[in-house]
C-alpha cells in the first residue's frame, strides 16, 4: 500500500500520504501522554509526501528532546493529526489513529518507554527505546 487517507474526527481536515512511513513508533514521551491520555501510534513520513485539505491550528512545544515540536489540529474538533520537530522538518509525523486504516502498519519500538506509566503495557516483541530515539535507520542525523 502505498498511499494512506486520514481524517480528523469531525471530517473537517483530511489527508492523503503518498509514500511508506519511514518507520511506526509508539511515543511515551509526557507531551505525547498529555496529548492522548496514553502513549501515541505515530508514523513518520517525508513532509512533501503530506497533502493536507482543510485548515488546522498548531501549538508549538519545546520538547524534553529540546527540539521545538510544532503540533497540527483540528480546529474544530481538537483532532491531534500531525507533529514537526525543529530538530528534522523534513519528516512529518502523523497519528495513526487519524488514518483511515490503522491497522496497515504495525509499530516497530516503543520509545520515550522510561516516561511511560507503571500500568502501561508494553509490547515486549518490540524495541524499547528509554528516551529520544536516533534518526530511523536509513535517515541520516540533523
Amino acid at each position: 500500500m502505498t498511499e494512506r487517507t486520514g481524517r480528523c474526527l469531525c471530517g473537517d481536515v483530511h489527508y492523503r500520504i503518498s509514500t511508506e512511513p519511514i518507520t511506526t513508533r509508539i511515543c511515551w514521551c509526557r507531551d505525547c501522554q498529555r496529548t492522548a491520555a496514553n502513549g501515541t501510534v505515530n508514523i513518520i513520513v517525508p513532509t512533501p509526501a503530506v497533502e493536507v485539505t482543510g485548515q488546522t491550528s498548531e501549538f508549538t512545544v519545546r520538547a524534553d528532546s529540546g527540539n521545538d515540536v510544532h503540533r497540527r489540529f483540528c480546529p474544530r474538533c481538537g483532532s491531534h493529526l500531525f507533529a514537526n520537530s525543529s530538530a528534522r522538518p523534513q519528516f512529518t509525523v502523523v497519528r495513526v489513529g487519524t488514518l483511515d486504516d490503522p491497522s496497515s502498519v504495525t509499530p516497530v519500538a516503543n520509545i520515550w518507554a522510561d516516561s511511560a506509566p507503571a500500568w502501561a503495557c508494553l509490547d515486549l516483541a518490540l524495541e524499547r527505546v528509554g528516551h529520544q530515539p536516533g534518526p530511523p535507520q536509513g535517515v541520516k542525523p540533523a
